[in-house]
């Protein structure tokens, strides 16, 4: 599983976004969630839509609940777990393809 920690008024999470959605669209057998840092559903979606994005999996996390239960201070951050559930990478900042892919490859068999 990729978690993406991102919020709308975040320049590196909207400049990431279209790499994520590529992934999300392309990548079977591994899923991806969106968790929106503290914004309001019609916020996220005017985001999502004026960037022509369709994402599946988003979840709204409006205290930063999550960032607090993982140490995730900054956005964005993008977190990748086994399949056992363990953190087994991840990245703080903006995702390129490369670095995306690096995190994949650490949860695919070997």
């Amino acid at each position: 599983m990729v978690v993406n920690l991102w919020a709308t008024w975040c320049p590196p999470c909207r400049r990431e976004m279209p790499v994520l959605a590529e992934a999300q669209a392309g990548q079977e057998g591994i899923d991806f969630v969106f968790v929106n840092v503290g914004e309001e559903p019609p916020t996220i979606r005017g985001f999502l839509d004026s960037q022509g994005l369709a994402l599946d999996n988003i979840l709204l996390d409006r205290n930063n609940r999550l960032g607090a239960v993982t140490g995730t201070h900054v956005l964005p951050t993008t977190l990748f777990y086994n399949a056992d559930g363990l953190l087994v990478y991840s990245h703080t900042g903006e995702l390129s393809r490369a670095t995306l892919r690096q995190g994949v490859e650490k949860l695919l068999p070997h």
